[in-house]
């Protein structure tokens, strides 16, 4: 008989994201496109301008990239191949499947739907973004990378689930604040960053004995 699938999860995270789809999905089912962006972007201030802006560095590749080659250096469990293809597996697939979707639907950002009207806010100091806009990549970047390390979290760290998933959300806040994207495109990136991390890690845990044979393999 084939082996059964076992989902690794870390409940205090998938269970946070898990309620997020709901309510995102009962807010995009209720509330209209220019409601849910504005309700985040006409809220501002000079210090929310800043803290944003580094907030959202967090969905980025070279922050995520740094981050897993810091813990690959400094964590003797995780300086073995298994692991370099496991997190590579679990922050690449989703990225690729995300932009994919992106040239798919090439629709319009804020900034280009709004026709740069002067009500949306948005500072000559943020990246001038206008294209490409669903899914959001860097939510989905985001998701991934913090499912991505609450997957890897020991029993008695797993506590730290819910700060990597409110770490992850308030990405998505960061960019719909910042004028790159729309509600429905953070939250559809930040399903594919978790769905997709969450069964890519479970199905390499589940059979990483048929992926690599030697000793060193273990995480």
């Amino acid at each position: 008989m084939p082996k059964k699938l076992n989902i690794r999860y870390n409940p205090l995270f998938i269970f946070p994201f898990l309620a997020w789809v709901i309510i995102g999905g009962i807010l995009l089912l209720i509330f209209s496109r220019d409601d849910l962006f504005f309700a985040v972007n006409r809220h501002y201030s000079d210090f929310a301008d800043g803290l944003m802006s580094w907030v959202t560095v967090m969905g980025r590749g070279e922050f995520i990239i740094l981050a897993l080659a810091l813990l690959m250096a400094t964590v003797p469990r995780f300086r073995n191949l298994y692991f370099f293809f496991l997190a590579v597996s679990c922050n690449v697939i989703p990225l690729l499947f995300q932009q994919v979707l992106k040239s798919v639907f090439n629709f319009p950002r804020p900034l280009l739907y709004y026709q740069y009207t002067h009500w949306v806010h948005f500072s000559s100091d943020w990246p001038l973004l206008l294209e490409r806009s669903f899914p959001s990549g860097h939510s989905e970047g985001a998701f991934s990378f913090f499912s991505f390390l609450s997957l890897l979290l020991p029993l008695n760290y797993r506590k730290y689930g819910l700060l990597f998933f409110l770490l992850a959300l308030s990405v998505c806040y960061s960019r719909i604040y910042l004028a790159a994207h729309f509600f429905d495109d953070v939250y559809l990136g930040s399903i594919i960053g978790g769905l997709f991390t969450t069964v890519i890690f479970s199905v390499m845990e589940n059979y990483k004995e048929r992926f690599f044979q030697h000793k060193g393999s273990s995480t």
